[in-house]
Parts: structure tokens; C-alpha cells; sequence
């Protein structure tokens, strides 16, 4: 992909209000990552409203990380009407191989056709049918051992996907591409993976989704480069990653991203 400031810019300009079903942990990490790539982000999950406000939003997120049936209910009821109305969607299956509740509820959940799922690799596979239940939130796999799990996964569910990790790996189906941006300070964060969830939806509004996905990818990454070049640990980089999300703009997203076909 030549260009991903492009996207970045697009995005920006665009400024789209995310509609965020998210988890516990990561509402406040999420809401100020939004804030600082550019978009607006909103985070309701009341099963009475998050219909209607799914149908006010330019792109929405669902995390099932802290789900209960109630949420469950909310989930299902925005991603029914984001799909009806063609509003992009991105579907975040947190530990989805853990339980038995989870496994259904993301097959319930991809059954309502999103436009992009991303997760780790045990969550990737977990969700394709395969071994890979993970521990925890965490993968206890490679991505590399999720290609062919993501291929079929994007083949069946019309999505891309995006499996994350050291080396991102993104495909279509058809397409597939690795993002080699980011540091190893970013797993020792708290929900910085959940956000980026909602900044993938945040870059699909109105935008081409599997370059979307992409350029969303390479910017995450690339701020975390540039934020791990200065912080001292875990606590100075989460503010040095926010400054860097502000600061990176289209010319040097397009000049620092690390992408290249696969």
C-alpha cells in the first residue's frame, strides 16, 4: 500500500462518532485513544438504546470483554442495525475460545456479518473452528499460526481480518498483508488491543476496508514506536502514546509504516 496517510487524513477529516460496546478496563484507555487519532468516540451499552444509537453512529465496536447477557443483548442489537444500514462494525472476540458462552456468542455475533474482526491469534482461531482458547486475554499462539485460520475465517464470514501481534497479519480473503510497526512496551498496557479495535472501526468509516484495516494497523504502531523511543516504562508510555497518536500525521504515517504484502 503506497499511501496510508491517506487514510489517516480521510479519517480525521471525516472525524467519525464510534459507537464503542466495550469492556470495563478499556473505556477511559479507548476513549482517549479516539480522542487523540481524531475521532469521536461513545460508549453506550445499555441494551434499552444501543440499537437506536448504533443507527446515529458512523462506525461501531464490540468487545466482549467483560460481557454479560444483558450486554450480549446490546451487542447483538447495534450490530444487527449497523448491518442493515451498511454502517461499518468491527468485532473484538476477547477470549472467545475460553467458554462455552463466549464461543456462542461470537458465532452469534460474526453471524451478523462485521465488517472486520480483529484479534490475537488464539482468539483468530478460536473463532475459525480451531484449536486456541488461549489464556486468558492473552494468545498463546503465533500469528503465523493463524494465517490460514484468518484466510478461511474472512472467506466464511465476508470480513477482513486483522490477527495482532509482534508482525500484524491482515487479509480479505483474497488479500493479505503484514504490518511490521509497533514496540514490545504495548502488551505491558492495559486495553491498548481493545482500542485499537475502535480505531479500526474509526478508520473504515466511509473508507475502502481492507486498506482501512491496514492504515489503522501502521498508525497504531508507528505512535507506539514513537512513544517507546522516550518512555522510561509502562506508566510514561501510555501518556507518550497518546501524544504520539496526536502528533503523527498523514506524511509521516506514509514515510514510517512498515507494510508489505503477503
Amino acid at each position: 500500500m503506497e499511501d496510508p496517510g491517506q487514510y489517516l487524513a480521510a479519517m480525521r477529516q471525516t472525524a467519525p462518532l464510534v459507537h464503542n460496546i466495550t469492556n470495563y478496563v478499556a473505556m477511559n484507555v479507548m476513549a482517549n485513544v479516539l480522542l487523540a487519532s481524531g475521532a469521536s468516540p461513545a460508549m453506550v451499552h445499555a441494551r434499552e438504546e444501543a440499537a437506536e444509537f448504533a443507527g446515529l453512529a458512523q462506525a461501531l465496536s464490540i468487545n466482549i470483554g467483560t460481557v454479560s447477557p444483558p450486554w450480549a443483548e446490546a451487542m447483538a442489537a447495534a450490530a444487527k442495525v449497523a448491518s442493515a444500514q451498511g454502517t461499518p462494525w468491527v468485532l473484538d472476540p476477547v477470549a472467545v475460545g475460553a467458554t462455552d458462552y463466549r464461543r456462542a456468542l461470537g458465532a452469534r455475533l460474526v453471524e451478523l456479518r462485521p465488517t472486520a474482526i480483529r484479534g490475537n491469534a488464539s482468539e483468530i482461531l478460536a473463532l475459525a473452528g480451531e484449536a486456541g482458547a488461549g489464556k486468558g486475554a492473552d494468545s498463546t499462539e503465533s500469528v503465523e499460526t493463524a494465517e490460514g485460520a484468518a484466510r478461511a475465517l474472512a472467506r466464511m464470514s465476508g470480513a477482513v481480518i486483522a490477527v495482532t501481534g509482534a508482525v500484524d497479519f491482515v487479509t480479505d480473503g483474497e488479500r493479505a498483508a503484514r504490518v511490521a510497526n509497533g514496540h514490545a512496551m504495548m502488551p505491558r498496557v492495559t486495553a491498548l488491543g481493545c482500542s485499537l479495535t475502535g480505531l479500526v472501526a474509526a478508520f473504515l468509516a466511509g473508507q475502502p476496508r481492507f486498506e482501512a484495516v491496514v492504515a489503522a494497523l501502521a498508525y497504531f504502531g508507528l505512535a507506539g514506536e514513537s512513544a517507546g523511543a522516550s518512555a522510561s516504562g509502562p506508566g510514561s508510555f501510555q501518556v507518550a502514546f497518546l501524544d504520539a497518536l496526536y502528533a503523527i500525521d498523514a506524511e509521516a504515517l506514509s514515510a514510517g509504516a512498515r507494510i508489505e504484502s503477503a
